[in-house]
């Protein structure tokens, strides 16, 4: 399981067996499959693919077509680019449940919506009973390059050297600030807790939410430098992710991390690291040190932003990420091995 949950063990998964048969060799991929990133980029056009399998597929706060539809679009949002289009394809168990199939497709219908990024192509394939757990969903999408994203490189421009096309994970430079747009967990911790019965689903629910909008607005203002949605891993997988990538060091503070207070005391109560928990509703952002308050107070000023902080900076004196804590020491934090809470997405 946990080969495929987004930390260290994926990580080496796709490097030893699937990226050798995977190699980028034509001139106009600009952003390949070798780079791990969110999403490619052919010509100005990204493109993303995504499978869904949630255990449970309704939780507090979503199900499996909001999920769907949702991550399916921040991936492509992180580049920089703009949504515009996504495909669905579903894998139904014989005997699945009209009235619940009619409830994820009005979510998807919802979500994408919201977003404002239609559903245009699909498939449907239906196999037998305990083929599979019910139904899975996999969506791609399609972005282009924007007018924003243009913006925001010639701001970053003004005050430091950047040659890159799209907001990838090895644009990290020294004094970029690390931004976070909420508090984050409470995916992860929804969906254990519902499944398992805790009870903590009561004042916890799923993030997840699609954050074209939110990234758009941020990127009109300018200085943003690399984006990612922090899934499978968390926090911890993200940054370390960058550090690797960008081959620099981060340095964030405990106060400064949103975490709600349900959140903090189902990972004391269940042993768990907040900072390795899936979110689907949130992003990370690497600004460059003069536009992150501007960045931030865009940030907060929409409802999925407003409980946006900086949470550290980029620096060259450390290795890898550093946390200090909050009784002044300081923690190597870790790419996780795995996401604690399996079958989350």
């Amino acid at each position: 399981m946990a080969h495929g949950a987004g930390g260290a063990l994926m990580q080496s998964f796709l490097k030893e067996y699937v990226l050798k048969h995977f190699k980028t060799d034509r001139a106009n991929i600009e952003v390949g499959i070798e780079e791990l990133d969110d999403s490619a980029a052919v010509n100005d056009i990204v493109f993303t693919t995504d499978s869904h399998t949630p255990k449970p597929i309704f939780f507090p706060g979503g199900d499996i077509g909001s999920l769907s539809v949702a991550g399916t679009i921040n991936d492509i949002s992180v580049m920089g680019a703009e949504p515009i289009a996504l495909s669905c394809a579903m894998v139904i168990e014989e005997g699945f449940p009209f009235d619940d199939l009619e409830k994820i497709l009005c979510s998807m219908e919802e979500t994408s919506k919201l977003a404002d990024v239609p559903i245009i192509t699909g498939d449907t394939k239906v196999v037998e009973k305990n083929a599979l757990e019910k139904i899975l969903i996999t969506t791609s999408a399609l972005g282009q390059r924007s007018t924003e994203l243009e913006n925001n490189i010639k701001e970053i421009r003004k005050y430091r050297k950047f040659e890159h096309k799209w907001l990838r994970d090895a644009n990290l430079a020294k004094g970029d600030k690390i931004i976070v747009s909420g508090g984050i967990g409470e995916h992860g911790i929804a969906l254990l807790s519902f499944r398992e019965g805790y009870g903590f689903e009561s004042v916890i629910k799923s993030d997840v939410y699609p954050l074209n909008k939110l990234i758009n607005s941020a990127l009109k203002e300018g200085g943003i430098a690399a984006m990612k949605d922090p899934t499978r891993g968390g926090l911890a997988n993200t940054l370390n992710e960058w550090s690797e990538k960008s081959s620099i060091g981060i340095l964030i503070d405990e106060e400064r991390i949103p975490i709600k207070e349900g959140v903090k005391s189902a990972c004391e109560l269940l042993g768990i690291d907040p900072l390795e928990i899936g979110n689907e509703g949130k992003v990370v952002m690497a600004v460059v040190k003069e536009k992150a308050d501007e960045v931030l107070s865009v940030l907060r000023g929409r409802e999925e932003g407003k409980e946006a902080e900086i949470i550290g900076e980029v620096r060259e004196d450390i290795n890898g990420v550093v946390m200090r804590t909050l009784i002044g020491g300081k923690r190597i934090i870790e790419m996780p091995i795995g996401d604690p809470v399996p079958r989350i997405c």
